[in-house]
């Protein structure tokens, strides 16, 4: 019985090394997909505040591209001349513009893709968030 007994308890702890090693490498592959919890491409989350103003048909500043990391809060804030309504299209949000007044909308990006924020009645782009 001796000579059967030493290969078993081999096998068993070249078994269990085994086990530990594929646990260990699941540990480091798990730790280096969830590491700091950012995005893929590095965009960070952060807030954010965009400014624009509509006079006569015009938007200022001019389209703007505004990239964002998902989970990023937008404070936008646009005033207008004209009595107009702005819409964040993929997000279904809207503004009510009425003339020379500031109007605020706050919402958290939270899908990605690029999203155009345009008026409604003069079809004018403001701002390509970009929301990664």
């Amino acid at each position: 019985m001796p000579a059967t007994a030493a290969p078993a308890r081999s096998r068993d702890t070249v078994t269990r090394i085994a086990a530990v090693a594929v646990l260990l490498v699941a540990g480091v592959v798990v730790a280096l997909l969830y590491r700091g919890g950012g995005t893929d491409d590095g965009a960070a989350v952060q807030d954010r505040t965009i400014t624009a103003r509509v006079t006569a048909g015009k938007a200022d500043p001019p389209v703007q591209r505004v990239e964002v990391g998902k989970g990023s809060a937008i404070t936008l804030t646009v005033t207008s001349d004209v009595p107009d309504e702005l819409h964040v299209h993929g997000y279904d949000r809207k503004l009510t513009l009425n003339p020379g007044q500031a109007a605020t909308l706050e919402f958290r990006a939270d899908t990605t893709g690029v999203f155009e924020i345009e008026t409604h009645g003069a079809h004018l782009l403001l701002v390509q968030l970009v929301v990664r």
